[in-house]
């Protein structure tokens, strides 16, 4: 990789043409000083300019282009499970006989006094989870009976007890965990891979986002969006019914050929704006719509689960044709079967407060696990099955944990809820480069503090890089002036995890 100093952009100045100045018009100053004021203007809107530094050395034709990692990565590709909401991890992983036996007690002063909750102000009452737990495998994991098909691949999978975070609302939280900040305008963590890596089939992107339960994540398309990275490396969000990608087809009366027409039209219009002003946006602009035009075959193929076995479709619970988690799940496996590099899965559904049946942790927990404890049950299986789960990271995470004591609100009511909590909680992950059966971290008896081997959110960033073959010290974009990474200032490999 060349050094910072050769990799700068390229420093935009007036051109007038062969006016001498003295005769330059009014008019003349104005077409030319686009490149120079203009310039400025647009360069302190957009982050460009003379400080500018493209720290990737990126095809114009084809930014999404395979580049080589910092060093050989473990894995190749990423396929990330967001339960969005938060699953309460005290009722799935993070088994507390001492919780369960203080179940209904008033909670001591030192664990919520001085601190701040989304729902609750006044001194609540533990809540011991009204689930059985038992442990499996080898290694002894500690699991819920909410996960059975779970509980039979314990052994492959890497429990870390000790994730934190600052945010204790969904939205930042959210942004924090995929982007490395609480507020928004930086880029998703699989906008940075695509950046630093490329993808392999330059018919797909590089970073595909599927929802499920009805509804996007509390902090919206900000999580996959690129931010200041060029806008060709934002998620492409893939839907399971209907189009699978909104506009991407010809609209009425237009044939493929008419369409191939009007986009080399567009083309050539926009190679004539990026030549005279050298906007590098331009030039992403004129790739994102060749790469929609190959999308327009390479998708419906790719999210076409009817492709697959009938034993598969059975396997995951997916239904053809219908948008669910299950589908999503086994659309995950196809995209990273033809080379997509990162597949982000929200699942909308997982704040269980205990407002309504469906949010009590008890039946409302058990049912909305089944789907989803079946389908990456399915999925790690599946990918084992056919020799790519070594090359494949998977990972399980909500975007903070649960309060071990009942949620304020819901308090005095006949259901059982937990409100957010950063300070402590549970995730997994599995496939290539991390330890199998292994559980890392713990929290206290009573699953209020870390009390071994802390883990934030941004060493989880770190070591996702480092699995994929990026330096995440060194993967970097300037932006206003500053270097900027995904894991900020901070970020700690976490290498006892590491197989």
């Amino acid at each position: 990789m060349q050094p910072n100093s050769a990799r700068r952009s390229k420093v935009l100045t007036p051109s007038f043409g062969a006016h001498p100045l003295g005769d330059v018009t009014r008019r003349q100053f104005l077409g030319g000083g686009s490149l120079g004021l203009g310039a400025a203007a647009m360069a302190m809107m957009s982050g460009l300019g003379s400080s500018a530094r493209a720290d990737i050395e990126l095809d114009d034709k084809q930014p999404l282009a395979e580049r080589p990692p910092h060093y050989p990565g473990k894995v190749k590709q990423v396929i990330f499970l967001h339960m969005a909401g938060s699953p309460p991890h005290l009722d799935l992983f993070d088994y507390k006989p001492q919780l369960v036996e203080r179940n209904g007690q008033d909670c001591p002063d030192e664990f919520y006094e001085g601190k701040q909750f989304a729902f609750t102000s006044a001194r609540p009452t533990l809540l011991g989870t009204p689930h059985q737990f038992k442990q499996h495998g080898e290694s002894g994991a500690w699991m819920s009976d909410a996960l059975p098909r779970l509980s039979e691949l314990a052994d492959d999978l890497c429990f870390i007890k000790s994730m934190h975070t600052e945010q204790f609302n969904h939205a930042p939280a959210e942004m924090l965990l995929y982007t490395g900040s609480p507020r928004m305008g930086r880029p998703a963590m699989g906008s940075w891979v695509t950046y630093g890596l490329g993808t392999e089939n330059q018919n797909l992107p590089g970073f595909v986002v599927l929802v499920s339960g009805g509804s996007n994540p509390s902090a919206g398309k900000s999580v996959w969006g690129s931010g200041f990275l060029p806008s060709v490396f934002q998620g492409v969000q893939c839907r399971s019914q209907g189009d699978p990608v909104l506009y991407v087809s010809d609209p009425d009366g237009m044939s493929r050929d008419v369409r191939r027409l009007s986009l080399d039209a567009m083309r050539d219009l926009n190679q004539l704006q990026s030549d005279r002003f050298g906007h590098p946006e331009t030039a992403t602009r004129i790739a994102q719509y060749e790469l929609a035009f190959r999308m327009q075959m390479a998708v419906p193929e790719a999210m076409d689960i009817s492709r697959e076995s009938a034993e598969t479709i059975e396997a995951y619970g997916a239904q053809p044709g219908q948008a669910s988690f299950a589908n999503n799940c086994l659309l995950a496996r196809r995209l990273i079967e033809d080379g997509v590099r990162f597949v982000q899965l929200f699942d909308w559904g997982w704040d269980f407060h205990g407002t309504g049946a469906g949010e009590d942790i008890r039946d409302g927990l058990t049912n909305r696990c089944r789907p989803m404890d079946q389908a990456v049950s399915a999925l790690i299986r599946d990918l084992k099955a056919r020799g790519m789960f070594e090359e494949t990271l998977i990972i399980w995470s909500g975007e903070f944990g649960r309060t071990p004591f009942r949620e304020g609100r819901t308090a005095k009511g006949d259901l059982l809820g937990r409100d957010h909590f950063p300070d402590c909680y549970t995730m997994f992950m599995t496939g290539g480069g991390v330890k199998r059966g292994f559980t890392y971290g713990a929290s206290d008896e009573l699953g209020f503090t870390i009390a071994e081997n802390p883990v934030h959110v941004h060493d989880l960033q770190a070591t996702i890089l480092h699995l994929l073959g990026l330096n995440h010290l060194n993967l970097t974009h300037r932006f206003q002036g500053r270097d900027y990474r995904l894991t900020d200032i901070h970020g700690e490999l976490i290498e006892p995890i590491l197989a």
